[in-house]
């Protein structure tokens, strides 16, 4: 398949998938904190993409790309690989629409994310039991069974799907200075910076990662893809990619205007912050944004900032461990 990464076909992809997600996707709420804007000096705007179906936005990609296939293709299903919200993602989407879904998945992902893969109704494959590479198995799996891959953020149906929230955020905050997203493989980031491009270019979209993972920040220095670890030992369990992929690489050097990171002590008290100020539980990942605020890794006093929190799904034993150590 030929990516066409002009920005006009982009940005009609980007409207498609607005039209395929109405009233499909929850338009999650923007919600706001005087406590949060008196701590970091900005007036922030949270998009609440935790509240989103299977708690996340991973719901918005997964949708929007397999609602684009074909009857045949539906027919024969989807494989998909992932250790989190992109399975659950994959697997609701398949439910609603009468897709078999297989999820290449380790034995090892956090059983309630396993656990809601499976009763979404999809088949899950360990891949670690094969001694086999996740992608490399739904690779083989899809040339097997003749399904269709649906990839966790390197395909331009994925990204303009993930786009759609920033846009909703756009709408619904009015003009904004900067928007801070969270970033693992770079679906979300580069999604939301092509929807600033086209709805609200005077804004500078900031990618954040962990530190331990801050492989995209250096390939956006260096400008070129950079490999990190494969599995980076962080908390964001969403940003533990090892690298970008090579289109959502490609658009990030177009449109974002800087990528920084954050250690894992600051997401920590990010979700402190959040879930006792805003009453909202989100997740390590989701907080990325809020955590370059409220650690100082990101100035910008008196700005209009908007933060995605671009997911929920947080073990809670595990949550109150990291609360009681810090």
């Amino acid at each position: 398949m030929t990516h066409d990464l002009a920005h006009d076909a982009l940005v009609a992809r980007l409207l498609e998938a607005r039209a395929r997600l109405a009233g499909v996707a929850h338009r999650t709420p923007v919600m706001t904190s005087r406590t949060i804007d008196a701590w970091t000096g900005a007036r922030v705007f949270f998009k609440c993409e935790n509240l989103q179906r299977m708690g996340a936005f991973k719901f918005r990609g997964a949708y929007h790309a397999v609602s684009r296939l074909d009857d045949a293709e539906r027919r024969r299903g989807v494989v998909a690989f992932s250790s989190g919200n992109h399975a659950q993602a994959v697997a609701l989407v398949g439910q609603m629409l009468g897709v078999p879904a297989t999820i290449v998945m380790p034995s090892t992902a956090p059983a309630a994310k396993l656990a809601a893969t499976r009763d979404y109704g999809a088949e899950i494959v360990h891949y670690d039991h094969a001694g086999e590479g996740r992608e490399a198995m739904a690779e083989r799996l899809a040339r097997e069974r003749g399904l269709t891959l649906i990839p966790p953020f390197d395909h331009p149906d994925i990204l303009t799907g993930q786009g759609t929230a920033a846009a909703e955020l756009f709408e619904d905050a009015g003009p904004l200075d900067a928007l801070l997203v969270p970033v693992g493989g770079g679906g979300l980031l580069s999604g939301s910076a092509l929807a600033a491009r086209h709805m609200m270019p005077a804004c500078r979209v900031i990618g954040v990662e962990p530190v331990a993972g801050d492989d995209g920040m250096r390939s956006f220095r260096a400008g070129r893809i950079v490999r990190g670890l494969e599995q980076p030992n962080t908390i964001a369990d969403g940003a533990r990619t090892s690298a970008l992929g090579l289109i959502t690489f490609a658009l990030i050097q177009r449109y974002v205007a800087d990528m920084i990171a954050v250690p894992d002590v600051a997401l920590i008290d990010a979700m402190r912050r959040v879930w006792e100020r805003m009453k909202i539980v989100v997740e390590p990942t989701g907080v990325l944004g809020v955590a370059a605020l409220t650690s100082g890794a990101a100035k910008l006093p008196g700005q209009r900032v908007g933060v995605i929190l671009s997911g929920g799904n947080v073990d809670l034993v595990q949550a109150a461990r990291w609360f009681g150590a810090e």
